[in-house]
């Protein structure tokens, strides 16, 4: 079997999550996590649209987890951000944080918002 080191470029993959936290990067985010080509913080859930926005152009695809199950985001919130250029994949937190660590391993244009489990 061959195994291949994964090196990752400024973006960080997501290490660890539990109940009200998210661990990247060697720290720990409590709350909801938004991380991509520009950093990791805090992100402040659905009405927190700015930081998403500031995508626009460094990214093709957004991945957002609702929390523990997998939920719809609000449509308002869909339409801005397709408008604005970025592709939104919504699944559980869970689900994107582990489609977020493959593809970032892929060197692909990216990044995570998530809602803690």
């Amino acid at each position: 079997m061959r195994l291949n080191e994964i090196t990752y470029t400024d973006a960080q993959p997501v290490e660890g999550y539990g109940p009200g936290f998210f661990r990247i990067g060697g720290e720990v985010v409590e709350g909801g996590l938004l991380t991509g080509p520009a950093g990791t913080g805090g992100w402040g859930g659905y009405e927190d649209r700015a930081p998403l926005l500031a995508l626009a152009g460094q990214v093709d695809v957004l991945f957002m987890g609702t929390g523990a199950d997998v939920a719809h985001i609000p449509a308002d919130l869909r339409s801005v951000l397709e408008e604005a250029g970025l592709g939104v994949e919504v699944m559980s937190s869970p689900s994107a944080a582990r489609t977020y660590n493959v593809l970032l391993s892929e060197g692909r244009r990216i990044a995570l918002a998530v809602l803690p489990v």
